[in-house]
C-alpha cells in the first residue's frame, strides 16, 4: 500500500484562484472552534497575536477544527490557519510541528523579512526548519512517511503587511519566492497612516485597493480581515482572494447585546467595527 500524501487544500485553492472566505477565532477555545468548523467557512484563523492562545491551546483548536466538520457528512472542512505573535524561527518550527500547514506571520515590513520567513517554513536545503517530524503531529508520527520530502511544497506562508514601510516595500515583499499570499492588516495600517481606528477612512481604503492590485500583479493572493459586509465585498471585487469576514468574539458580543436589547430598553446597541477588531 502506498504511503498517504500530504495535501494543503487552502494553498491549492489560492493557487487555483479560488476565493476563500474565512472567520477569525479570538475566543481561544477549542469547543467554539469545533462548533465553527462545521459552519462552512473555507478557513478559520487561530490568532496568537492578540488573544490568549499558546502552543497547546492552538493544538487543541487545530484538532477540533480537523474533527468538527468531519462529524457532519457532506459539510465543508475548514482549514486551520494560525497567526503567530511574531515572525520567529523557533515559533514557526513549533507551530508547524504541531500540524499547522498555513501560517500568517505579522509585521513583515521588508523583503528581507519575507525571505527570512520563507526559510523558517522549509527544511534544508531550501530553508532552516529544524528536523523533528518523527515525534511530531505534523507527520502523524511518521504515518506520513513522505512528510520530509513533501512538507516544503505543502506549507503555505502568508505574510502580513500593516505599516507604511511595508506598503512602500510591497512590490518586493510580494515578489518574494515562497510567499503564497500577502495579508493586509487594516487596523494597524490605518494607525500607521495616522488614522487610528478608522480602517474605513477613504485614504486607507485607497491604499488597500492599490495594495490588492499590486499583490495580484505579483502573482500572489491578497487577503484581508474586514467585518463590514459592504467593504468586504468591495475588497473581494477588487481581487482580494482570502478574506476573513468576521471575528467569533465580536459575533458573540453583538448577538448577545442585540438579544438583550429586545428585552431591556437601556441595553444599548452593539459597537460597529469596520476593521474586524
Amino acid at each position: 500500500m502506498s504511503a498517504p500524501r500530504l495535501h494543503n487544500p487552502f494553498k491549492a485553492a489560492l493557487a487555483a484562484g479560488q476565493t476563500q472566505i474565512g472567520l477569525w477565532l479570538g475566543l481561544a477555545d477549542s469547543y467554539s472552534a469545533e462548533l465553527l468548523s462545521g459552519a462552512g467557512y473555507d478557513w478559520l484563523l487561530i490568532d496568537n497575536e492578540h488573544v490568549p492562545n499558546d502552543l497547546r491551546s492552538t493544538l487543541g483548536q487545530l484538532q477540533a477544527i480537523a474533527s468538527g466538520a468531519q462529524a457532519v457528512p457532506g459539510s465543508v472542512c475548514s482549514h486551520g490557519v494560525v497567526r503567530l505573535p511574531v515572525s520567529d524561527m523557533t515559533l514557526v518550527k513549533q507551530y508547524l510541528d504541531i500540524g499547522a500547514q498555513t501560517l500568517l506571520l505579522p509585521m513583515i515590513d521588508t523583503a528581507e523579512q519575507a525571505r527570512a520567513a520563507v526559510s523558517y517554513m522549509r527544511y534544508p536545503p531550501q530553508g532552516v526548519r529544524g528536523m523533528g517530524s518523527g515525534i511530531s503531529r505534523s507527520s502523524r508520527w511518521h504515518r506520513f512517511s513522505n512528510y520530509i520530502s513533501e512538507a516544503n511544497a505543502q506549507v503555505c506562508l502568508l505574510v502580513q503587511v500593516e505599516t507604511c514601510e511595508a506598503i512602500a516595500n510591497l512590490d518586493a515583499i510580494a515578489a518574494t519566492e515562497g510567499v503564497d499570499g500577502v495579508f493586509i492588516g487594516p487596523a494597524d495600517l490605518s494607525a500607521s497612516m495616522g488614522y487610528a481606528g478608522q480602517a474605513d477612512h477613504p485614504a486607507v481604503r485607497a491604499v488597500i485597493d492599490d495594495a490588492i492590485q499590486r499583490i495580484r500583479q505579483a502573482g500572489k493572493a491578497a487577503g484581508i480581515l474586514c467585518a463590514n459586509e459592504a467593504l468586504a465585498k468591495h475588497y473581494i471585487e477588487q481581487g482580494a482572494q482570502f478574506v476573513a469576514v468576521g471575528v467569533d468574539s465580536s459575533l458573540l458580543n453583538n448577538a448577545a447585546k442585540a438579544l438583550l436589547a429586545k428585552f431591556k430598553t437601556d441595553a444599548g446597541t452593539p459597537a460597529a467595527s469596520n476593521s474586524g477588531y
